[in-house]
């Protein structure tokens, strides 16, 4: 009996390393059973330690690649615009020198009409005659002029005379007609003296009533001998159309 009881402690040691031994067993069963689950489920998902490190290095690369494109794009939007403004520029200037050049032809087309009428190539020939007429508002109703006299039958002779313009227009719904007395506010104002060989140019100003709306200017010449000699011209005509400058005789 005293045996029985001596053995007790022995195989309650026993008992308790079986027992701990077992639990350690299902302790370390248990763990390797969670580390094959999460290995399986990083195996499915693919977000294990390499492969995540691996994804972040390709998105890195990518990331790098796209900036670089980036970079190139905004570089080539950058040099589009610059010679688009470029571009730009240089077809103001083209048009600026078109628009001159065309200034310039129908100047040249002007003066060889009246080269051509004065040489008396393709025209009539006449002793005396009115090349052309401008007209420049000066402020107000005073109106500037400009008229060239020539003559191509006989230049050996001086042509001398008077000129003189008259206005026809309307004011308050009637027509009148302006005389050069009237247009230079002068009850006997002398006409505008020339006296030419070849061609003369003659300019002077004018006065418009208030409310007179002109339509139309007519040069009279009246030589010292012979017929008088007139020439109309609309009055837009005139503003739109200046008459060139002759070269000195």
């Amino acid at each position: 009996m005293q045996a029985a009881i001596q053995r007790d402690p022995v195989q309650q040691q026993t008992r308790l390393l079986r027992r701990w031994r077992g639990i350690a067993i299902g302790v370390l069963v248990a763990l390797l059973g969670a580390l094959g689950w999460i290995g399986w489920q990083a195996s499915r998902s693919g977000s294990g330690p390499m492969d995540a490190a691996a994804q972040l290095t390709d998105r890195d690369r990518r990331l790098a690649e796209q900036s670089t494109v980036i970079g190139e794009l905004q570089q080539r939007i950058a040099t589009l615009s610059r010679s688009d403004q470029i571009s730009r520029e240089a077809n103001r200037g083209l048009q600026g020198t078109l628009a001159q050049r065309d200034e310039e032809i129908a100047e040249l087309r002007t003066d060889i009409g009246f080269y051509e009428r004065f040489v008396g190539g393709t025209g009539q020939r006449r002793s005396l005659s009115v090349h052309d007429l401008a007209l420049e508002p000066q402020g107000g109703q005073t109106w500037r002029w400009r008229t060239t006299l020539m003559q191509n039958l006989e230049r050996s002779v001086v042509n001398r005379g008077q000129l003189h313009l008259a206005v026809e227009g309307s004011a308050a719904g009637r027509l009148q007609r302006l005389s050069w007395a009237q247009l230079r506010q002068q009850p006997d104002a002398p006409g505008q003296s020339y006296s030419f060989k070849v061609f003369q140019e003659l300019e002077g100003e004018i006065l418009l009533p208030p409310g007179f709306r002109p339509g139309r200017v007519t040069v009279r010449l009246q030589p010292q001998s012979g017929a008088a000699v007139e020439r109309s011209f609309a009055w837009t005509d005139a503003l739109a159309r200046p008459a060139p400058a002759a070269p000195a005789p």
